[in-house]
């Protein structure tokens, strides 16, 4: 299995290894006998601390051997320059900072299939998909992030909702919308693709042997909407119905909240068209490099148990 190979007497430079995927990268690396060297403006749960302010200065990678970049800007604002501006500050303008300090290390940049264009059809996406018309900041500097990234021959990773035990996006996001014991859902069920944590860190760890480019990063097969959302829900003690709602109906309602919110609405465009239409990533490339997804989302119901550690 590639989740136990041995990393003993490499350096690796982790950033944004205090946030949920950084955070699981350095302990992955660590637990295979890395050095780890978080970098960041806080300190990662292993190894060493550099600080580093991604809107503003270059890092120190120094000394290291591998840079697996996970700092990022994330979230849904509402539409508009400054939220604009503050993600390319870190997305962009800290990804070119990374590259300059990176010399000639390998790179190992963690993406987003955000990038992808939501109008074409996503019931199976390769890594050629076009990479326009994105709803969002998020989406947009991403997808600009990425390109400085495969100019300079990093490796880049494009996971898909990302899930798994210190989650600080998607779960809340999630139960916030349950209301009077209902959650609405756009549209009918789908199939989606998601990405559980550690499989995103292994694929992290393993990528600085693959050739230069873009991978799609997901668990082995996608799930049904529908049923991935009753399971966690159910696995964190919270009794809800799901109602389907049209997503035209659902559109509108988003297009008014980023409107009048100052700032991250309780619904966005992004997030209805990412509910209510097939996103389905091919991990074909990846899997022929050697990857193997191993966890799956029943592996995190069942590790979770209200109140516990996994599911904060």
């Amino acid at each position: 299995m590639r989740l136990r190979i041995s990393m003993a007497g490499v350096r690796v430079a982790v950033t944004g290894a205090s946030g949920f995927c950084g955070g699981q990268v350095a302990r992955a690396a660590a637990a295979r006998g890395a050095e780890v060297v978080c970098v960041g403006r806080r300190p990662g749960p292993v190894g060493t601390h550099r600080f580093w302010d991604a809107a503003r200065a270059e890092p120190d990678l120094s000394g290291t051997d591998l840079v697996v970049h996970c700092a990022a800007a994330v979230g849904d604002p509402s539409p508009g320059p400054a939220a604009e501006a503050a993600m390319r500050a870190v997305n962009v303008d800290g990804t070119a900072r990374l590259l300059r300090a990176a010399g000639g290390r390998p790179v190992v940049w963690v993406g987003s299939a955000s990038v992808y264009d939501p109008r074409r059809d996503r019931s199976l996406v390769r890594e050629d998909h076009p990479r326009t018309g994105q709803l969002g900041a998020y989406g947009r500097t991403k997808a600009a992030g990425e390109a400085l990234a495969l100019a300079a021959g990093a490796v880049v990773l494009r996971p898909r909702a990302v899930y798994g035990p210190g989650d600080t996006q998607l779960l809340p996001r999630l139960l916030s919308r349950v209301r009077a014991g209902t959650l609405l859902l756009p549209g009918p069920d789908v199939p989606l693709s998601l990405t559980a944590v550690e499989n995103l860190a292994d694929a992290c760890l393993v990528a600085s042997d693959w050739a230069p480019g873009a991978y799609n990063i997901a668990d082995a097969r996608p799930y049904s909407r529908d049923a991935a959302v009753c399971a966690v829900l159910r696995a964190h003690g919270v009794r809800a119905r799901i109602r389907h709602i049209p997503p035209a109906l659902a559109l509108a309602a988003a297009r008014i909240a980023e409107a009048v919110s100052r700032g991250e609405p309780p619904l966005s465009r992004y997030a209805v068209d990412q509910l209510a239409h097939p996103v389905v990533l091919d991990i074909t490339r990846a899997r022929s490099r050697g990857w193997t997804p191993i966890r799956t989302l029943a592996d995190y119901v069942t590790s979770v148990r209200p109140g516990s550690a996994a599911a904060r």
